[in-house]
């Protein structure tokens, strides 16, 4: 019996796990929720709206598989090659004003001006104003008869009479400088944050080779904050795309489409009742941004 006791093959030792392992399966473990939050909240509502966007389906029915129809459906109406312009023009405008000015107004709060901290919260005012309020004030600004921008212009003799500043040529650009007001401070804070990151050394050494102020701005600030530039312009480039709020509240999409965008044809289709065509509105220009945002992340990974 001892002999077939020492016979018998022994039992095999239990692995333990390594620390690094360990630590590996931790960080999945508080990684998860917020991966589950993510493809619930975000990428099964994306792929759902994709999908919708080549069949026919209305509320109240399923819907068939109709290939491009939507999209070739989209294409010839009147509305689109308007919402194509007016979106270029908006976000070309409202992103060099927001990139100037925010840049600028960075600049002058990274200087060590007398109350800069009250200016630096000041600045955050409009971006903390919620949307609706935001543009409401504004149709009050532009309002043709107690709008104070007409009583300021006639105040100085500008003009004579009162100017439809919404319902004209102007609706464009009243949409463009009201939405400029409203996002520039997220441009400014960006841009602030990533100068404050930028050592004295650097700037020190450039004095001491002689440099000028617009050569140190050239040749240390704006490589040192070339990073958030390139992310905060797709960011503001697809919020601009995406706002329906501005153009809702202040024109409708009008007049005559002269303010019309994509969010704005998607929500009337959702006002038909078609909800194929109006996913396919608002999912139209998604390779334009995914083009835009390997792009942007392949050129950081490579200057890193």
């Amino acid at each position: 019996m001892a002999q077939d006791a020492l016979s018998l093959p022994a039992a095999p030792a239990r692995r333990r796990m390594t620390f690094q392992q360990s630590g590996r399966l931790m960080g999945y473990l508080l990684v998860a929720p917020l991966l589950i939050c993510i493809l619930v909240l975000v990428v099964y509502p994306f792929m759902f709206a994709v999908w919708i966007s080549f069949t026919d389906r209305m509320i109240g029915t399923e819907g068939t598989f109709v290939g491009l129809e939507n999209y070739v459906n989209l294409v010839k109406q009147p509305s689109f090659s308007a919402a194509v312009s007016n979106t270029i023009v908006m976000v070309l405008a409202i992103q060099l004003l927001k990139l100037v000015l925010g840049l600028g107004i960075a600049v002058l709060l990274n200087q060590p001006i007398r109350g800069r901290q009250m200016w630096r919260s000041l600045i955050l005012l409009p971006w903390a104003m919620p949307a609706f309020v935001a543009f409401i004030t504004w149709k009050l600004l532009y309002a043709p008869q107690a709008g104070a921008f007409n009583y300021i212009l006639i105040g100085l003799g500008f003009v004579d009479s009162h100017v439809d500043f919404l319902s004209s040529d102007l609706a464009l650009p009243s949409v463009v400088f009201a939405s400029f007001w409203r996002g520039f401070p997220f441009w400014v804070i960006s841009f602030l944050a990533a100068m404050q990151a930028i050592s004295r050394e650097q700037y020190e050494s450039a004095s001491l080779d002689g440099a000028s102020g617009w050569g140190r701005f050239w040749h240390v600030t704006l490589p040192g904050i070339r990073h958030v530039i390139l992310v905060v312009v797709l960011t503001s480039t697809i919020w601009t795309t995406n706002s329906f709020e501005a153009v809702w509240l202040l024109t409708g999409g009008g007049p005559s489409n002269a303010t019309m965008t994509f969010p704005l044809l998607s929500y009337y289709g959702l006002q038909s009742l078609r909800i194929g065509e109006a996913a396919s509105a608002s999912v139209v220009l998604l390779p334009i941004f995914a083009v835009l945002a390997v792009i942007i992340a392949v050129r950081l990974q490579k200057e890193d």
